[in-house]
């Protein structure tokens, strides 16, 4: 088939690799727009577009796909179809009319569960086991068009949202080359979602991210993992932001030496262990970063600042 591929960001890049090797034509790339970042204000492209032009590939980037003028650049390609990976935004109905064989999204839950921008991170925050990908095709409504294919991923104990996307992405490339093969051959026929199970994953916000040291240590390891590396786990301490890593060892572990009793955000730091308090049993810091600093061992972080005995994170002073 001759192909267009809608995606952005970085985590698109192994399907990108895997369509530009399969037996289909990639003829074209759509991503979004340039974004301006850094002290000198300078256009930044997107991965999808880096990796496109060093391959002398057309690279589509309209700020909207509802205007006439980017439909009519969609129809100029005369592809057979589109596959997308975290494009970034909607694709209306005149435009998912263009292709033939319409667009296959690839996306990164078993769906119908966690439709929406970040479903690695919401699964990780809800403690899911059992994870994966779907390939479906795209329709007006968020994730709710039919499923062609999927596949399964256990979630690891230490596992982060950039550790457990990226191995989705990896495998999810595979799901999504074999899907467009059985698309082109006409062996594979895309199946209705199931409406039982359903549930939303809309982006994280920096005030997701914040901490609650009320929490349940399990629920508190959950939330780090889940908003690792974007948009970054956060507490305050001394009325300043502190982002917090992933913890040390998970909540639990009955192999470890037992923690420390501590109070709600509470801090115990000793040479080489920083312990914090949460609504059940303290859990051990491994990495922060102080605003305006790199990221550092807890360790060195404690001997700077010299917590006080009552002093707690969270809590503006």
């Amino acid at each position: 088939m001759r192909l267009l591929f809608a995606g952005t960001p970085e985590v698109a890049l192994p399907s990108l690799e895997a369509i530009a090797v399969s037996g289909h034509d990639l003829v074209a790339v759509l991503t979004r727009p340039d974004t301006v970042a850094g002290r000198g204000r300078r256009p930044s492209r997107s991965p999808v577009a880096r990796w496109a032009e060093t391959r002398g590939l057309p690279v589509l980037q309209p700020a909207r796909l509802s205007t006439p003028e980017a439909v009519q650049e969609l129809r100029d390609l005369n592809v057979d179809g589109a596959a997308v990976v975290a494009y970034g935004a909607l694709v209306r109905p005149d435009a998912l009319a263009v292709p033939r064989h319409g667009w296959v999204n690839l996306h990164f839950s078993l769906l119908p569960a966690w439709r929406g921008a970040a479903p690695v991170q919401h699964a990780l925050i809800a403690g899911d086991e059992i994870t994966g990908a779907s390939t479906f095709r795209l329709e007006e409504g968020l994730d709710t068009g039919p499923i062609y294919g999927v596949l399964t991923e256990r979630v690891r104990p230490t596992d982060t949202a950039g550790d457990l996307l990226a191995r989705l992405a990896e495998a999810g490339a595979g799901l999504l080359v074999a899907t467009l093969d059985g698309i082109a051959d006409g062996t594979l026929e895309a199946r209705p979602q199931s409406t039982d199970g359903v549930s939303l994953a809309p982006k994280l916000t920096v005030q997701d991210a914040r901490l609650d040291w009320t929490a349940p240590a399990l629920a508190l390891d959950r939330r780090i993992r889940g908003c690792t590396p974007e948009p970054g786990a956060w507490t305050l301490w001394r009325g300043e932001r502190l982002e917090i890593g992933p913890l040390g060892r998970p909540p639990g572990d009955a192999a470890a030496d037992p923690a420390p009793r501590l109070g709600p955000g509470q801090v115990w730091a000793g040479k080489r262990e920083v312990w914090v308090g949460t609504g059940t049993t303290a859990v051990l810091l491994d990495q922060v970063r102080p605003a305006g600093r790199r990221a550092m061992a807890a360790a060195d972080w404690a001997r700077g600042v010299r917590p006080e005995v009552d002093e707690t994170l969270g809590v503006p002073q």
